[in-house]
């Protein structure tokens, strides 16, 4: 069997540089286990009844009190992730599940919702809290604007840079996380509603169906276009930030973090020891070794194929590969040769000069090798190495099972390493071998003299633990206690999690002293006991707010005083064309102005903004400007832009955005819109008290939590987008510049998205929209639009502001009739069948009610 290292004993390090912790994803104890003994400092696990991913194991209570305490003893911290959205009608028993885990004593939650931050501040003010990757925080403002929420630490999103990644810690004091290893989504986490919008399952709710690895065609102006193969077009390859360490370090990152709580103990370990290595040596400032080998661990795993990501800026044609989206694991050659009974393999340029050889795959070993089929498509075939047979350093022959036919078109196959047959069993020792398993370093000190007990003292840097033996020590007849057999007894410490490191002794020198050995023995036991109860219980017990305070406290943050303003309508306009048309309606007398609350601009191109403000002035409608849904460091230039145009609001999507302008004093009113989450009466009112004028709810709200948060909160400042084409995945990932361009960014992409129409067709015979915007990053829109007209009057019945109407690309006579009818049915001059009449009439896709119409949560089959 091959020899692993074992990483998990490190040398002192060398260098002012501060070891980062490294956070390893859990989905089941073996995880844990493998987390814990593969060089982990730190393990996340999903929080029972509101995990994030809800496909995996949904932990009991009981299951999570072993798991910490097991880690706890190990040194090893646990973060609970609590990051989904929390709904109106959850509150309650979200404070029923925190008064069972905050006694539990998690080391963190990792939260994205702002309510539940104010919640568990509220029920545990001492408790460590980490701001997830779904708060979509990509800007050191954010985290500023934040600072109220005492928020401990922020996992920055996926898609920023090294460069930006330095920036934000420059600029805050707050500690920072950043994702190094794992399955990347294409959609800014915390912003994608593609599977909500396709069939009902929020990505904000751990319910993500994963349609970023659905097959899409890409049709543009109109026309099906040829992508050579390419259908994953929105599938990126996995995260391996490995080489990036170094700088990660230097950036002064504090935590590295691993993706993948539905993976497997053998992916967190290979991730562990390849991480811990990596950060050992970065610290010792020494290269390091043989990364390629580390990756191959890791990709045999789990891989889609690795790449770096965004650590070192969008490059479109390379993050997205685009001929599949499932685990293939490590690809490291070609296949030159097809003889009767084997594949003649040779390894890639770009793997040879990393230092691979070809001496990694042994009989037994699973191969994949990828190859165009007789009619020219992808087709894959595998199998296990019956035998190995080198040829020269990058060339050898690879023998399988008789029953695998050897066919002359595999020539040319690309080659992929799945399986390695020793790697389960590896891992398992890892955690049962009392040899290979973590076992934490203790100092242990003994003092003896005629006539006192054995004074036993161990200590392991954060607990001492001291005891005496039963007897005292007497003369000895023959040899008496020596300072070399009380080190090897007390330092017998095999079946326990710890490991003896300094002794002293200091023995009584005159006379010879005599204690029964199984005195020793039995004041060890004793005190590893001790020691081992002290790093499980993890100090004091929290002080935790009682239920019936913390709910009074909940009521107390309802407002239900009710202003009789009436329903407002607010227009999203995405082009000055579109400006146009409703600026003539206006005049022709089809539409009124005053019937218009705000016609909002959220344009792709910033210049045209002063002129479409202009033209709407003029027939006196009041204008608001849209900031990009994600702003990152040095991105600042575009919210001046929407401050020097003055405009009457302005709708902020990102929390960087209000900081910025409250901090530039703007004095219009800023509008909070549906990217930043607003599920409950905590989390709007903490936006409202801060200085936004209205909140447009969340996207992930049905029609019936929609009129709960109404009626809990100052429904007079509540926005509910009644009309839209839903904005499904918003990414940094470009599809223009990808698939119609060979640019790697908009620097020479040649900017495709001026001159084409793309849209997206999905396995299922969905339609999407792509859109980019002033930073060129692409919105993907569901081709149906959807309609919350059937509860309007209901949620106006409760006070509800103010109703959306965004159009995407109408134009004339269709977004006109649109609006109107909107206009219409608000008034009250026409009735619901009227309203659905009139837009079906004029729909490409037609009609639906998306998630209003969701009565329940999604449901995985797994439980």
């Amino acid at each position: 069997m091959r020899k692993w290292p074992n990483l998990v004993k490190r040398p002192m390090q060398k260098t002012d540089l501060k070891r980062p912790e490294l956070l390893l994803p859990v989905g089941t104890k073996d995880m844990a286990l493998a987390a814990i003994h593969n060089g982990a400092d730190a393990i996340f696990m999903g929080v029972p009844g509101f995990n994030a991913r809800g496909r995996s194991h949904d932990f009991q209570i009981e299951e999570v009190k072993d798991i910490i305490d097991t880690c706890h003893l190990h040194g090893v911290k646990v973060n609970l992730a609590f990051n989904i959205l929390i709904f109106q009608n959850e509150l309650r028993g979200a404070v029923e599940v925190l008064q069972k885990i905050l006694p539990l004593k998690p080391d963190a939650f990792i939260v994205q919702d702002l309510g539940l931050i104010r919640l568990i501040r509220q029920m545990a003010p001492e408790q460590r809290i980490h701001g997830s990757t779904q708060m979509s925080v990509t800007n050191a403002e954010a985290i500023t604007w934040l600072d109220d929420l005492g928020i401990q630490r922020f996992v920055l999103a996926r898609e920023n840079s090294l460069k930006e990644i330095h920036s934000i810690k420059q600029n805050t004091t707050k500690e920072i996380e950043v994702f190094v290893h794992g399955a990347l989504c294409v959609s800014y986490s915390g912003q994608c509603f593609t599977s909500e919008g396709i069939g009902g399952r929020s990505a904000n709710r751990g319910q993500c169906a994963q349609s970023c690895r659905f097959t899409y065609e890409m049709h543009v102006d109109g026309e099906k276009r040829d992508l050579g193969g390419k259908s994953f077009l929105v599938s990126p390859q996995d995260l391996c930030g490995i080489n990036e360490v170094p700088s990660l370090l230097e950036a002064g990152v504090d935590c590295f973090k691993v993706e993948g709580r539905l993976k497997t103990p053998e992916y967190v370990a290979t991730a562990a020891r390849s991480f811990d290595e990596a950060i050992t040596s970065a610290q010792n400032s020494q290269s390091l070794q043989n990364p390629i080998l580390l990756k191959k661990q890791m990709a045999t795993a789990f891989s889609r194929g690795f790449y770096s990501g965004w650590f070192h800026g969008v490059n479109h044609q390379e993050l997205v590969e685009g001929t599949f989206s499932a685990h293939r694991g490590f690809e490291f050659g070609k296949v030159i040769k097809v003889n009767p009974t084997s594949l003649e393999v040779e390894i890639t340029e770009d793997k040879a000069q990393q230092g691979l050889k070809a001496d990694f795959i042994q009989a037994g070993d699973g191969i994949l090798w990828v190859y165009k089929d007789r009619h020219g498509q992808d087709a894959e075939k595998g199998g296990f190495v019956f035998a190995v047979k080198s040829l020269s350093p990058r060339r050898f022959s690879l023998e399988f099972s008789r029953d695998i036919a050897m066919e002359g078109f595999y020539n040319g196959a690309r080659v992929f390493y799945n399986h390695d047959k020793d790697l389960k069993k590896d891992v398992s020792l890892s955690v049962e071998d009392k040899q290979r398993k973590k076992r934490l370093p203790v100092n242990v000190r003994a003092e003896a003299s005629l006539g006192q007990p054995l004074k036993v003292q161990y200590s392991d840097g954060k607990y001492t633990v001291v005891g005496t033996s039963e007897n005292i020590c007497e003369p000895a007849k023959n040899k008496g206690l020596n300072s070399l057999d009380l080190r090897e007894e007390l330092f017998a410490l095999m079946g326990s999690p710890f490991r003896g490191e300094g002794f002293e002794a200091e023995l009584d020198s005159t006379t010879p002293l005599f204690l029964p050995n199984k005195q020793v023995k039995e004041l060890r036991q004793k005190l590893v006991k001790e020691l081992t109860d002290l790093r499980i219980q993890n100090g004091a017990a929290p002080a935790i707010t009682p239920d019936a305070q913390v709910m009074e406290w909940i009521g107390s943050k309802k407002i239900t005083a009710r202003t009789a303003e009436g329903l407002k309508l607010n227009l999203l306009l995405r082009d000055k064309g579109q400006v146009e048309d409703v600026a003539n309606a206006v005049k022709n007398g089809e539409l009124q102005a005053s019937d218009i609350n705000l016609a909002i601009l959220d344009f792709e191109f910033g210049l045209d903004f002063e002129p479409s403000l202009n033209v709407l002035r003029s027939e006196n409608v009041k204008v608001g400007v849209a900031t990009t849904r994600i702003l990152k460091p040095n991105e600042q230039r575009n919210i001046k832009h929407l401050l020097n145009l003055n405009p009457d609001a302005i709708l902020a999507r990102n929390l960087g955005a209000v900081q910025y302008l409250q901090a530039n004093n703007y004095k219009g009113q800023i509008l909070g819109d549906f990217s930043l989450n607003v599920a409950n009466h905590l989390t709007a009112q903490y936006l409202l008290d801060k200085g936004l004028s209205s909140v447009c709810l969340g996207y992930d709200l049905n029609h019936v939590q929609v009129s709960e948060l109404i009626q809990a909160g100052q429904a007079e400042r509540f926005e509910v987008t009644a009309y839209q084409y839903m904005p499904s995945f918003h990414m940094e990932h470009c599809v223009f510049a990808a698939f119609l361009s060979k640019g790697t960014s908009f620097k020479d992409c040649g900017k495709p998205c001026e001159k084409h129409d793309v849209k997206l067709k999905d396995q299922f015979g969905n339609w999407h929209q792509i859109k980019p915007d002033q930073e060129c990053r692409n919105t993907m829109y569901n081709g149906k639009s959807q309609s919350a007209a059937r509860y309007v009057k209901e949620w106006e019945s409760h006070g509800l502001g103010f109703v959306r109407y965004e159009a995407l690309k109408e134009r004339g006579a269709e977004l006109i009739t649109k609006i109107k009818a909107h206009l219409d049915f608000i008034q009250g001059k026409t009735d619901l069948d009227s309203l659905i009449k009139d837009l079906g009439n004029v729909e490409s896709y037609g009609l639906s009610e998306s998630h209003f119409g969701r009565e329940k949560e999604y449901q995985s089959r797994k439980k």
